[in-house]
């Protein structure tokens, strides 16, 4: 009895001395750096992972990992959990693995270990089948470590690969993001920014020593800096607003691309919408917000929108009809009247394949009046950019289905997902007018002769203008050839959609067996 009486008193006073190691590993940089993190209007790692993820869901991995570098003064240099936490946890239920990096800890800075506790999870994502989600707040590259530290980041992104289109990756920049540390959320799936956050490839001070512009940090690496250029998908107030709108976001998501997405409860009758038709003028060079449409067709018009402060003529985003995640993608006639140029290509293009990924459906809404003209499209490539857009659709094998509410017009009608591009289902509107160019213009080209030997020219063009506008402006035409399956009244849009969607729900396509298609990037 005397000696497990001393085993028992042994192995409290190790008990008590783990639990204060635990506590002063988890202070990360100590109480001064913590308070300076604050001050800045940062939360810490801990204190982020604990506001994303379900309360009291989070199991830490890795919290006694040390780094080994001796090289400049390293080997005496405490570096708790090596300036990450890393771990797994629940999101509204479902599981995910995560790393968060503690600017408290030498900055973030990412050394050997600090890599590979990441990449640990990374593969503890795949094992698992459950989303990783990465906190970026981070100086860079540990440059005490040298190659070690580029080495760890070569793994990360090599892993940044491997998860791709198994498991969703999201990325949450809440602090610096620079150099080449900005490639592993460059290769997830979604960047949501903070308005705290800079990211960008070389900084401020460096590009006036090369090239003598002035620019300033927020210019040159804010979130709506970086949204501009296309590489941020969400932007966040704060912290707190990042950990909402990335639990939003995955809530749309399957856990893996072997599952479909959560389905949530709907019980509420899906009712026609008689103010739907007031939406869309007629006149087809009349303007209007697309986003009204989405959401009156969307479950409580709940639409979370990505990107959308760029390539603006295309509206991309998540919603739910009868409770089922879906993609969407839509003309945007109040910029640039909704034609497709390169950055609308490029975004439409990696969200369809987003959504092929994780078995998301696809529902497109139409009214474009072709490809953006001019010199500066042609040289910047938009035959390659718009091709991409079309090779999209064409791999997707997730339920499509298209809604033409106005104009479909030449090579940019068969990019946004026609009958010969694979589309399920073709619904358009009345208003729909499906040509190979507006009446107008191709008026001036069937009708030159005509026109030229009217004595009243202006008269005549009219007439052979409405003549045009009458046999091929409308959707019968298509619906005769049957690339559109049906005319429907815009009140019903919500209604057909829900029910054509049901009907696909069980959709599967088999495709060639080959290694992967060659997408022109």
């Amino acid at each position: 009895m005397a000696k497990q009486a001393e085993s028992l008193k042994t192995m409290a006073e190790k008990v008590t001395g783990l639990g204060a190691k635990r506590a002063e590993l988890k202070l990360g940089g100590g109480a001064e750096r913590i308070e300076k993190q604050h001050a800045s209007g940062k939360l810490t790692a801990r204190e982020r992972v604990t506001s994303l993820v379900d309360p009291g869901s989070f199991q830490e991995i890795g919290l006694f990992a040390l780094h080994r570098s001796t090289y400049f003064g390293m080997a005496d240099k405490e570096m708790p959990a090596d300036g990450v936490v890393t771990g797994c946890a629940k999101i509204d239920g479902r599981q995910v693995h995560l790393a968060s990096q503690d600017f408290t800890v030498g900055g973030g800075s990412a050394g050997e270990t600090h890599n590979d506790k990441v990449v640990d999870m990374m593969r503890l994502s795949l094992k698992t089948g459950s989303p990783f989600v990465v906190i970026n707040d981070s100086g860079g590259a540990r440059v005490q470590e040298g190659i070690d530290s580029l080495a760890g980041y070569g793994r990360v992104f090599y892993h940044n690969v491997l998860l791709s289109g198994v498991v969703p990756q999201i990325s949450i920049i809440c602090g610096p993001c620079a150099g080449g540390a900005v490639y592993s959320p460059a290769l997830t799936d979604f960047i949501i920014q903070t308005n705290q956050a800079r990211m960008f490839i070389t900084g401020p001070k460096v590009i006036k020593q090369v090239t003598g512009e002035v620019v300033s940090d927020e210019e040159l690496g804010g979130p709506h800096a970086q949204m501009s250029s296309g590489v941020v998908h969400l932007i966040a107030q704060n912290d707190e607003e990042a950990a909402q709108l990335c639990r939003r976001l995955l809530s749309f998501m399957p856990s893996n691309n072997l599952e479909d997405a959560p389905r949530l409860a709907y019980n509420l009758p899906t009712d026609s919408d008689p103010e739907m038709g007031g939406i869309v003028p007629v006149d087809s060079k009349a303007v209007y917000d697309v986003r009204d449409v989405i959401k009156r067709v969307l479950d409580y018009q709940d639409f979370l929108e990505i990107q959308p402060e760029f390539a603006a003529n295309i509206v991309i985003g998540f919603g739910r009809l009868e409770g089922r995640p879906v993609g969407i993608i839509a003309s945007q006639p109040n910029h640039l009247a909704g034609v497709l140029d390169i950055n609308a290509s490029d975004k439409s293009a990696r969200f369809v394949r987003f959504c092929n990924a994780f078995n998301i459906p696809l529902i497109t809404f139409v009214d474009v009046p072709g490809f953006l003209p001019g010199v500066e499209q042609e040289r910047g490539g938009i035959i390659r950019h718009g091709a991409k857009l079309l090779f999209a659709y064409s791999a997707a094998t997730v339920p499509k289905i298209t809604v033409v509410l106005r104009k479909a017009y030449g090579g940019a009608y068969i990019a946004m997902c026609c009958k010969d591009l694979g589309a399920d289902r073709v619904i358009a509107w009345p208003t729909a007018e499906i040509a190979v160019m507006g009446a107008e213009g191709a008026a001036e080209i069937v009708f030159r002769r005509e026109i030229d030997a009217a004595a009243d020219k202006v008269g005549r063009r009219k007439e052979l203008v409405d003549e045009y506008r009458v046999t091929f402006s409308n959707p019968y035409v298509a619906a005769g050839r049957r690339l559109v399956d049906d005319i429907i009244d815009p009140a019903d849009t919500r209604k057909v959609l829900a029910k054509a969607l049901g009907s696909l729900h069980t959709k599967q396509e088999l495709r060639p067996g080959k290694k992967h298609g060659l997408i022109p990037l």
